[in-house]
């Protein structure tokens, strides 16, 4: 639960702010000045602090360095019934977020406080990313141990800086969406929008509108201008997910994009210039995508020229605790749990694990695993995964891959009790694919 201290020296609009944040959700704490503030400094950090200017026995402008010595990490929106524009970018540069002038609208401060907190937690995982590519730098990084992965990073910190397009392939859950956003942190771009699409995601019929806008009439539907995720990312990065999936006739149009950097709305007359940087992913075998016809070929060569392939979680055994380690520690902190580490017996079971359904497997069953312990370990038995496939009776067609796909595909429906749809998102494919293993496997759902 996110915890908000409301400094103001007014009982009324304390008690009125703490009602509003707690019926959202928020832990509230309270402090009528500036002596009981800092009494607070000495203890836990809050996510934010809604702060008033004007305290009976300090100058919140002269406060507000303090707390952010104290509580770097604690977003601070001023409010103050005497706004004025210099005193408001004072407070921009002594560090506060926003600046709410009073009386204040609840709803409109619910909304800065939400992205306060979205601020907050972009910071921390930036400063966390930085933190990694740092310590990787030094040959000891405390999430990717494996040579495969160090390469990868070192890559990503060559070409990070530059504007070229990526192309990141490997199997579904091998963590291309998280490289995609260590390449947008690390870029001159990092203050634009980064926005994802799944292009398997988006209907064949609106993909274009989807991608690059469309004027009002242009098609049965369109009644307004719509902006499209190229506008959207204007100056910042766009990162199409599963690229191959998007129809070819798309393919060629989004080439022309790259070639000419303009693109223009579905039924529009006006062209836009295009200032977006494009990392692709896809869990395809390119050659195999090229050949079957799902990828054009020019398509591929102009957006990659970087490709960052990510092996499979099998084959990076050195990774699997590392990542298993810090996957405890978020899910226990979030659940409230002190889960100190694995037995000997779990992180055995953790490293012979052939993990099918790569990282994105391995932080489900984490996650499983920190919610089902009784314990302050976890040990082997709150793993819910086994290295045995199906019968070769049963299954003497599937090839051992197949096989632990399988398995997985079982295991993951019996934790959503049948419920296709959070199977197939918590494996990471579409639910139509989730549909085709199902018959594929004759796997029989309850």
């Amino acid at each position: 639960m996110y915890k908000i201290l409301v400094v103001d020296d007014e009982s009324t609009i304390r008690s009125l702010l703490a009602t509003v944040l707690e019926h959202a959700g928020y832990e509230v704490f309270e402090a009528g000045d500036g002596a009981k503030l800092k009494e607070y400094l000495s203890g836990p950090q809050p996510d934010v602090i809604l702060l008033d200017l004007k305290l009976p026995d300090a100058d919140g402008m002269e406060l507000l360095p303090q707390i952010k010595r104290v509580w770097s990490n604690c977003e601070v929106i001023v409010l103050t019934g005497h706004a004025t524009i210099d005193a408001a970018v004072a407070a921009t540069k002594a560090g506060a977020y926003d600046f709410q002038t009073k009386p204040f609208d609840h709803k409109a401060l619910l909304v800065v406080i939400e992205r306060a907190l979205e601020h907050k937690t972009l910071t921390e995982e930036t400063s966390n990313l930085r933190q990694a590519i740092a310590t990787l730098s030094s040959g000891a990084s405390p999430i990717f141990q494996s040579q495969a992965m160090k390469g990868v990073v070192r890559t990503v910190e060559r070409v990070a800086p530059s504007d070229v397009s990526i192309l990141i392939t490997g199997e579904s859950g091998t963590g291309k969406e998280v490289i995609a956003d260590l390449i947008h942190t690390l870029s001159p771009r990092a203050k634009g929008a980064f926005v994802k699409v799944n292009c398997a995601a988006l209907p064949k019929d609106l993909i274009e509108s989807e991608l690059f806008g469309s004027v009002k009439g242009a098609f049965t539907g369109a009644q307004a201008d719509r902006e499209g995720l190229f506008r959207q990312a204007d100056g910042g990065t766009l990162l199409l997910d599963e690229l191959a999936e998007m129809p070819v006739d798309t393919q060629t149009k989004l080439l022309r994009v790259l070639q000419e950097k303009e693109y223009r709305p579905v039924g529009g007359r006006t062209s836009f210039k295009s200032n977006v940087r494009i990392i692709a992913s896809t869990n395809l075998e390119v050659e195999v995508a090229i050949r079957a016809g799902k990828l054009r070929e020019d398509l591929y060569y102009r957006i990659s020229t970087i490709t960052l392939h990510l092996p499979p979680l099998r084959e990076r055994l050195d990774d699997i605790i590392p990542l298993a380690t810090s996957f405890l520690k978020r899910f226990a902190a979030q659940a409230g749990r002190n889960i100190t580490g694995f037995t000997p017996g779990a992180m055995e079971k953790l490293r012979s694990y052939d993990w099918p359904g790569n990282v994105r497997q391995l932080q489900n069953q984490i996650q499983r695993a920190v919610l089902m312990t009784d314990s302050e370990t976890i040990d082997a038995s709150d793993l819910s995964i086994t290295a045995e496939t199906q019968p070769a009776e049963e299954n003497g067609s599937l090839t051992l891959l197949e096989g632990m796909e399988r398995q997985t595909i079982l295991q993951m429906l019996k934790e959503t009790n049948g419920n296709k749809l959070e199977t197939a998102k918590r494996l990471g494919i579409g639910r139509q694919t989730l549909y085709n293993k199902i018959k594929l496997y004759n796997i029989e759902v309850s």
